[in-house]
């Protein structure tokens, strides 16, 4: 079942079952992280905290989880273009990554604004850096012209079903290694 975005509709972008297909698509490609705590911060709290360990996720950061199953969810023939999306950040090396796995090109629009390191990781990776201004319109608009140019398919960095899919995994991982957990805390960002 390929997951779509319905976020706009009200309803989920993402459930259970498109969050355990991720994980079962997935599980080949990323690295189960660890779950650390802190006797101080367990002391200071009064709770028993853990801390999943995205940071040693391959690319850095728990974005490689939905970008490898929004890629690997893709027929050979939807990936044959290959991917663009548009980031500044974690997201876009985690595209450049899942895609460089899959063997397909990955078309990464980045504001000119990006920090230096970021834009050296999509490179690593074998990302095609494609540079837009530093608004969201430039972003999107410079997107959807690689995608019109290249027939690639085109991931949005935090609004797609897959990509939430695939984040999402990160509980289900959590739950198996620390399965008495009552509560689980996930900052955000407001984009």
């Amino acid at each position: 079942m390929e997951v779509t975005n319905k976020l706009e509709s009200g309803n989920y972008a993402a459930d259970i079952s498109s969050i355990k297909e991720a994980q079962q698509r997935i599980n080949p490609f990323i690295h189960k992280t660890s779950v650390l705590s802190s006797d101080t911060l367990n002391s200071i709290s009064g709770r028993k905290l853990f801390f999943k360990c995205e940071c040693f996720q391959k690319g850095g950061a728990f974005k490689f989880r939905g970008a490898c199953n929004a890629i690997f969810s893709l027929k050979d023939e939807q990936a044959a273009n290959g991917v663009v999306t548009h980031s500044s950040g974690n997201h876009a090396a985690a595209v450049s990554l899942a895609a460089k796995l899959r063997g397909i090109p990955a078309h990464i629009v980045i504001p000119k604004n990006a920090p230096k390191c970021k834009v050296e990781n999509v490179r690593r990776y074998g990302g095609n850096v494609i540079w837009s201004d530093a608004t969201m319109q430039s972003r999107e608009s410079v997107a959807n012209n690689v995608l019109q140019e290249t027939g690639a398919v085109l991931y949005h960095p935090f609004n797609d079903g897959r990509i939430i899919s695939g984040q999402g995994t990160i509980s289900l991982e959590l739950l198996e290694q620390i399965p008495q957990i009552d509560t689980i805390i996930v900052p955000i960002s407001d984009q």
